[in-house]
């Protein structure tokens, strides 16, 4: 028998669901009409945020939205990053993974170092450098609210620690295209690289390498940021277990602790979509069947809509004068980091081109 008492999430949901509808719109606009892009380098999800910041805090949100928006922010949030494993195509990329992967640990490594030492200086929270850690290593706006459950991060947090991190990946955007055929000489390989290991979204990477594309005529550059960026965020299958595992230990003052109290679950979801990926590909391809492809875009498409309207759930739900009082010094460790990852990911492809070519 039904219970009607789940019937109080659904006026929450569905604001979520129409500020998700105005900033896709917003974006088109932006992205696509003024900037003249075919697809927008704008994230709608920060677009969401943004628009649920502006309403969440100069209009009262009526109590009876509230628990869809909790529901929203903590359960379709999951279900976004658990659809999110379709896009993923590892294990075709082995042969270039050769090249990118370890280049994507020592950058990752390194940043996570570097951070470590800058927070200790600064005093920046814990859960604060985490979001901003994984944020810059691995897949941005996607790692950071995929960390914020595990390591029990508030709203305000996240809200800050996306801000952080899409300004300067904004900033790395439109910069680095220009930069890396500079420095590497129009060489696409090594310029692809390093787009996709030095910019913090996957939206960014692509709006980057197709900067590079249309002003330097390299379609190969588009493509292997691309690749470079997917490869890359698969490591949150990686990364979220153990910063749970790293946060939650460091939580806790009893000896007993197990780890299987803290994993999140949702990873093997997402882990479970990449396998599902991978063996449809190889099943249907004999078939040539189209409603296979049609099936991966749909749950692509529904990952964008889930976690958009979680972002615009956070949005509504955070205080900008609790945000305030986290002052400048996370900006410092976001620019730190942008600055670091381009630096290893620079110094790293060059040691690659003196030894191994």
């Amino acid at each position: 028998m039904f219970n009607y008492k789940y019937l109080v999430i659904i006026p929450g949901i569905i604001l979520a669901f129409v500020l998700y509808t105005i900033s896709q719109g917003f974006n088109n606009i932006i992205g696509i009409e003024l900037l003249g892009y075919s697809k927008s380098p704008i994230s709608t999800a920060m677009i969401a945020i943004l628009i649920g910041i502006f309403f969440g805090n100069f209009f009262k949100i009526r109590e009876s939205f509230q628990k869809g928006l909790d529901f929203t922010r903590e359960y379709i949030l999951k279900l976004g990053i658990i659809c999110l494993g379709i896009q993923l195509k590892p294990f075709e990329f082995l042969d270039f993974g050769k090249i990118a992967i370890p280049l994507i640990i020592v950058c990752i490594l390194s940043v996570l170092i570097v951070i470590k030492l800058i927070i200790k200086k600064l005093k920046i929270p814990t859960r604060m450098a985490y979001l901003i850690s994984i944020g810059s290593t691995v897949c941005g706006t996607t790692a950071i609210m995929a960390t914020a459950p595990v390591i029990k991060a508030n709203r305000n947090e996240v809200s800050y620690a996306i801000a952080n991190i899409t300004l300067f990946g904004i900033i790395s955007m439109l910069l680095y295209p220009y930069f890396a055929n500079f420095y590497f000489d129009g060489n696409s390989l090594f310029a692809g690289l390093f787009l996709g290991t030095s910019i913090h979204e996957t939206s960014q990477v692509a709006a980057a390498g197709l900067i590079y594309d249309q002003q330097f005529n390299s379609p190969e550059t588009l493509n292997i940021a691309t690749v470079t960026k997917l490869i890359r965020n698969t490591f949150l299958i990686i990364m979220i277990p153990l910063f749970a595992f790293l946060y939650n230990r460091g939580q806790r003052k009893e000896k007993k602790y197990s780890i299987l109290e803290i994993f999140p679950y949702f990873v093997l979801g997402f882990v479970g979509m990449i396998v599902l990926r991978n063996i449809g590909d190889e099943f249907f391809e004999i078939y040539n069947n189209d409603n296979w492809t049609e099936t991966i875009n749909f749950i692509k498409t529904l990952s964008k809509i889930l976690l958009t309207m979680a972002m615009a759930a956070i949005g509504l739900s955070t205080n900008l004068k609790d945000v305030s009082t986290m002052g400048y010094k996370p900006f410092v460790v976001g620019f730190i980091a942008m600055l670091t990852v381009g630096v290893i990911s620079i110094l790293t492809i060059e040691i690659y081109l003196k030894f191994f070519i």
